[in-house]
């Protein structure tokens, strides 16, 4: 993995507003495995056999087990964290999300990547609201895994 194909951001609550627009880009490449599943479905009671019984799944269209579609979506805090580190927040919550779409289902076996795009930013008491579109990439696939708009609520001292 080159350092061309990963970055991010580390900047200030107030930098943030000069990203507004701008793809600060990708995570390294990491494999969804059975057992990350499998922990996902005993912490949700969401065993569904397409995500946790890989000879039965091997019989529907997907050809094998699926991550949950509340997985992949848990997968954007580590992805925006990771890409985006604000020196100054002292606290950072999950807000909501604006808008959530699945394309394709993330294989079992697959690897994957999240990008982030810095779409809006807006001032709340004590903080800024981050409003953030983020793509998880399924490697060779032409769509990816979820695509939504995350709002971050971040907090100074």
């Amino acid at each position: 993995m080159s350092a061309s194909e990963t970055s991010g951001v580390v900047t200030t609550m107030a930098g943030l507003r000069e990203l507004v627009g701008t793809h600060v880009g990708f995570t390294e490449w990491q494999t969804m495995e059975q057992e990350r599943v499998d922990r996902f479905a005993d912490a949700t009671d969401d065993h569904q056999y397409i995500h946790v019984d890989p000879e039965r799944a091997r019989q529907t269209p997907f050809g094998g087990t699926i991550a949950h579609g509340f997985l992949t979506l848990a997968l954007l805090a580590p992805i925006q964290t990771g890409l985006v580190q604000v020196t100054d927040a002292v606290t950072g919550i999950n807000y909501g999300l604006d808008r959530v779409r699945f394309p394709a289902p993330l294989p079992v076996g697959a690897r994957f990547r999240g990008g982030v795009e810095i779409l809006e930013v807006q001032d709340v008491p004590g903080g800024v609201q981050v409003k953030q579109l983020v793509t998880i990439e399924i490697e060779g696939s032409p769509k990816p895994a979820c695509v939504a708009e995350s709002l971050v609520r971040l907090y100074g001292a």
